[in-house]
């Protein structure tokens, strides 16, 4: 089984725009690249799902990447700053599953979700979202209706305070799970 993990996940990160300078290959989570790469400005998703982070140890801003070949991602994403740690998305065969509630500590009005959600508002009329428990499966999360604008990745926990996580967006307004398969 080891085996298979190894050739699910794999990315390849490098130095300089189109692929160019020093790389660094990557199977799983990698909390701080500077001790490897002085800099990221592109990377190949060989195969799998990872989470990309623009600050060490999983924080900052977040981007989902998918199997292919990102070469100048910093335009095509709009960030300022390099990418520093990565996180891999395990697949998850099975029932999605996440409660989300209007208010931190699990407070005001919940919902359950199975599935994609692309408008909060509309489907459930509520108009903030600000902490969750996500029992199975992963998922991502958006501060804009139709899975648009800054984004953040749970997995299976609880999520009592999203401000405490460093999220500084307003709220978050559209949910999907991630689904992607290894290959």
């Amino acid at each position: 089984m080891v085996i298979m993990k190894h050739l699910c996940f794999q990315i390849i990160f490098y130095e300089d725009r189109n692929f160019q300078g020093r790389s660094y290959e990557c199977m799983g989570d990698f909390a701080d690249m500077s001790s490897y790469l002085s800099r990221c400005h592109s990377f190949r998703v060989e195969s799998g799902c990872f989470m990309a982070y623009d600050r060490p140890n999983y924080m900052g801003n977040q981007y989902f990447m998918r199997r292919g070949e990102y070469s100048d991602y910093m335009n095509m994403w709009g960030w300022s700053d390099c990418i520093r740690s990565c996180r891999m998305i395990p697949m998850h065969r099975g029932q999605f599953r996440m409660r989300i509630y209007e208010r931190e500590n699990f407070g005001g009005q919940m919902h359950e979700m199975m599935d994609d959600c692309d408008n909060m508002m509309d489907r459930y009329r509520m108009n903030n979202c600000m902490s969750c428990n996500v029992m199975d499966g992963h998922w991502l999360m958006y501060e804009q209706p139709h899975y648009r604008g800054r984004m953040m990745y749970f997995r299976p926990g609880e999520y009592r305070n999203f401000m405490n996580m460093g999220w500084s967006g307003s709220r978050f307004m559209s949910m999907r799970r991630i689904m992607d398969s290894c290959y």
